[in-house]
């Protein structure tokens, strides 16, 4: 467990990762990602559609112009809802299946995110307003909103990761928590081998069960959840 989620906290999560980190825009991970005098950073972010839709929509209360740049994230997910994932996918099937994916988003998604990125230029609004702290919020993400385009692997959002982050929430409501600092790091442990399962395609209790008994075993071993393509 660590003790707060500043931009250190998040650098030590994500230590020499070298992948893409799909986030909100919450600025620990711009600073967790900073080159600096740890050297440069390896991970790439991308951002978040869906956030960047719910500031427009809570805009929207006050400037109904904001309904113009809903429909074009709409256009967004539209495109998206017609892509195969490749995720269940190996092989060729899955090669083939993200070119499909980089194609369709730089032939279709392209002229959409540039009609966005457009249309929020043309903008004027009002210091402090909600408006201005959606564009500026839009205007601050561009680079990692837009790299979807350029990698078939990244999503338009990250809604898959804050749905599986409701049984953390439901349990902290049914059980009242993990009782101890102890019980919190078992807690984390758990739901995060978990929620590995489920997205590796395995069931989580074959998983924990195949994983106990090696570590009886050979109590060095950590067995992590495999994917059954």
């Amino acid at each position: 467990m660590f003790p707060s989620r500043s931009g250190a906290t998040a650098k030590t999560v994500l230590g020499d990762y070298e992948g893409v980190v799909l986030v909100d825009g919450y600025a620990a991970y711009q600073t967790a990602t900073k080159s600096g005098a740890d050297g440069p950073a390896s991970a790439q972010l991308a951002f978040c559609w869906a956030h960047v839709r719910r500031k427009f929509l809570e805009a929207q209360k006050t400037k109904p112009v904001c309904q113009e740049v809903l429909l074009l994230i709409g256009e967004l997910y539209a495109i998206e809802a017609d892509l195969p994932s490749p995720h269940a996918l190996t092989g060729e099937a899955r090669t083939a299946a993200l070119a499909h994916r980089l194609a369709v988003r730089q032939e279709k998604s392209a002229p959409v995110v540039a009609s966005i990125r457009a249309w929020a230029l043309a903008q004027r609004s009002l210091p402090g307003s909600a408006f201005r702290k959606a564009l500026e919020y839009m205007h601050k993400l561009w680079p990692g909103l837009t790299l979807f385009l350029s990698n078939p692997l990244v999503p338009l959002d990250n809604n898959h990761v804050e749905r599986q982050m409701r049984d953390v929430v439901l349990g902290r409501k049914n059980h009242y928590g993990s009782k101890s600092e102890r019980g919190t790091q078992v807690a984390a442990l758990f739901y995060s081998l978990i929620e590995t399962a489920k997205l590796r395609g395995e069931d989580p209790g074959d998983y924990l069960l195949r994983a106990a008994l090696a570590a009886i075993d050979n109590p060095s071993t950590v067995t992590l959840p495999k994917s059954h393509d």
